[in-house]
């Protein structure tokens, strides 16, 4: 990496240039250049070692899930999350000049990019293939120069391989979106008053019968949303599972003060992940 980037100007994602991660870096950080990272692992060393300022990863997809390796990451960083983004997920076919929809025969993509299009791939009997991602799915198109191939990618990556557009959201479901986070060397701590926010934290339970039934009774009790909660087992680990959760609200408020000291009964270990602003499209619905 050239030592001439600005890290506190920069941004980290994993993937390359076009992928729907640098997109969702380029819509919300116009102003930062973007890193790109072939690792989740190089994402957070990067942000931990100061070469870039934000780190943006995915956790979740509404039609593929969870992003597990995220979540086997998270406990173990000392990062906090200081923001997070709902990314629309539009998928396009692409392929060189002079191409048209009648002249591509095999489709290039991501997997999560040929299961999301299936509906189209089908339509037009395509034969499919599997890349590592989207972007250098765009990327080889454009270097085969065949006018018999096509990717389907994100528009980011279609104009920075110089593609032509033969088709635009093709994508199966209308509500395909990610949520990605944003991770930093230092947390942030956002007013209340200025509009949602969120609290996500781990915890593991004590030993004890109904233990997370138990530690859940002051989120209803003091009427504190839940957005999120999610298990899961450590790798190697032969202890209960862990659980992160996301929920509204700032533990400044006397609710979720109360909410998280009820949590503490029932739990070993309680780890804020952050406190940060929501997402905006949240705080319209």
């Amino acid at each position: 990496m050239s030592s001439s980037i600005d890290s506190e100007n920069s941004i980290a994602f994993m993937g390359v240039e076009g992928a729907n991660a640098d997109l969702a870096c380029r819509q919300n950080y116009p102003y930062m250049k973007t890193l790109a990272f072939h690792s989740f692992e190089e994402v957070f060393a990067a942000v931990a070692e100061g070469k870039a300022k934000y780190a943006m990863v995915p956790i979740e997809n509404s039609q593929a899930g969870r992003v597990a390796e995220i979540h086997n990451l998270l406990p173990r960083t000392n990062l906090h999350i200081v923001a997070e983004h709902i990314q629309p997920i539009e998928h396009h076919l692409y392929s060189v000049k002079g191409a048209t929809l009648e002249s591509v025969k095999d489709v290039y993509s991501h997997h999560q990019g040929l299961l999301q299009c299936r509906g189209f791939i089908g339509e037009h009997k395509l034969i499919t293939h599997i890349h590592d991602n989207t972007a250098t799915a765009a990327r080889d198109v454009a270097q085969w120069n065949d006018p018999t191939k096509g990717a389907i990618c994100s528009a980011l990556a279609g104009e920075l391989y110089q593609l032509t557009k033969l088709a635009d959201n093709i994508q199966d479901a209308e509500d395909n979106e990610t949520l990605f986070i944003v991770l930093s060397r230092e947390p942030v701590d956002p007013e209340p008053a200025d509009g949602l926010v969120l609290t996500s934290l781990f915890f593991s339970l004590r030993n004890i019968p109904a233990a997370l039934y138990k530690s859940l009774g002051g989120f209803a009790t003091n009427n504190v949303n839940m957005i999120k909660l999610e298990s899961y087992i450590r790798a190697g680990a032969n202890s209960s599972a862990q659980f992160f959760m996301t929920f509204e609200g700032h533990p400044r408020q006397k609710p979720v003060q109360l909410a998280i000291e009820e949590l503490g009964f029932f739990t070993q270990k309680v780890s804020v992940l952050g406190v940060y602003p929501a997402d905006k499209s949240r705080r319209v619905k």
